[in-house]
């Protein structure tokens, strides 16, 4: 009776544990709390071969998988590259423990859409920098997963490449993980897969609170986004927002001298082999909507690209 009673407590606490007004993911919590409990153990487990090993999976799944794929390739369509380098490069991606490709493009166009609307968006600060950091990847935000795919990003959908890819989004890093503990042992695993991980997801999530919250302004977009150099940093280029949100499809975001942009590199890389094409980058008429000095608001908040309904460019809005 007392076990009886001690279960249908537990069970009462963990439904009525809530953030924002949603119900805690319990999955994502464990599996997202284990992943950083596990990245505290990389100081006892340190050697030169495990850290050259997280710097260059950070690189492939952060800069290649995420920044480079997930984002300007397949969510804004600011390049295109052969299909097989697509799929290639999208197993990258999967190893960032990001969600599958086409899961995570329609979540993004979603935030584009609503950017910075209290309530509406995913995972704006307004609602708590906490919230728009973590909050709402370990809550039920309450919505249809398959839903917002088929509407967001229905060019994925009705590719069974993508489709499969999307399913098997956690295999990677199990298969990783694997032969890296055959390779080296747990140094070798709390390294490339905990640590690499933390660092990569933290990055990530830090372009949807610190730079919607902290840095400067080029653009008067319709939303919060900011510049903030230290995200641009970590994220491969990523935290140049502001510029990314007044013109999305551009597959360059750093737009000074200044700011670091590394995946825009890799890009100019891709371009030099003649892997990359229809490059989009700013509209002439860009610096017109400049803050210092310029026109005023951007007028590009349209929904973001699909493979059937381009973006307009800023220059016709």
């Amino acid at each position: 009776m007392l076990l009886s009673f001690l279960v249908r407590t537990s069970e009462e606490v963990a439904v009525a544990l809530t953030w924002n007004g949603k119900k805690l993911d319990w999955t994502n919590v464990i599996y997202f709390s284990v992943i950083h409990a596990g990245a505290l153990l990389a100081p006892w487990m340190f050697s030169w071969t495990a850290l050259g090993i997280a710097l260059f999976l950070y690189w492939l799944t952060a800069s290649v998988g995420i920044t480079l794929t997930y984002h300007r390739l397949l969510t804004h369509r600011g390049f295109r590259i052969p299909k097989p380098l697509e799929y290639l490069f999208t197993l990258c991606g999967m190893l960032a423990s990001e969600g599958g490709a086409i899961t995570w493009v329609a979540m993004h166009r979603l935030h584009h859409t609503l950017s910075d609307r209290e309530g509406r968006d995913l995972h704006t600060p307004k609602d708590g920098f906490w919230w728009s950091h973590v909050g709402w990847i370990v809550s039920d935000i309450g919505m249809s997963q398959r839903e917002i795919e088929a509407r967001h990003a229905p060019e994925m959908v009705a590719d069974p490449v993508h489709r499969t890819l999307n399913v098997l989004h956690v295999y990677p890093n199990i298969f990783v993980g694997l032969a890296l503990f055959a390779w080296g042992g747990w140094p070798y695993v709390v390294w490339g897969i905990f640590l690499r991980l933390v660092v990569g997801l933290n990055a990530t999530w830090f372009v949807n609170s610190a730079a919607h919250t902290f840095g400067y302004r080029t653009y008067d977009t319709p939303e919060g986004s900011t510049n903030c150099w230290w995200v641009g940093i970590i994220a491969w280029g990523e935290g140049w927002h502001n510029n990314h949100h007044a013109f999305q499809r551009s597959a360059r975001h750093g737009h000074e001298w200044w700011e670091v942009d590394a995946t825009w590199a890799l890009v100019r890389v891709l371009m030099a082999l003649g892997l990359a094409r229809d490059v989009q980058l700013l509209p002439k008429t860009a610096d017109q909507y400049r803050l210092r000095g310029g026109a005023g608001r951007v007028a590009d908040a349209s929904p973001v690209t699909t493979a059937s309904e381009p973006e307009p460019a800023l220059s016709e809005a």
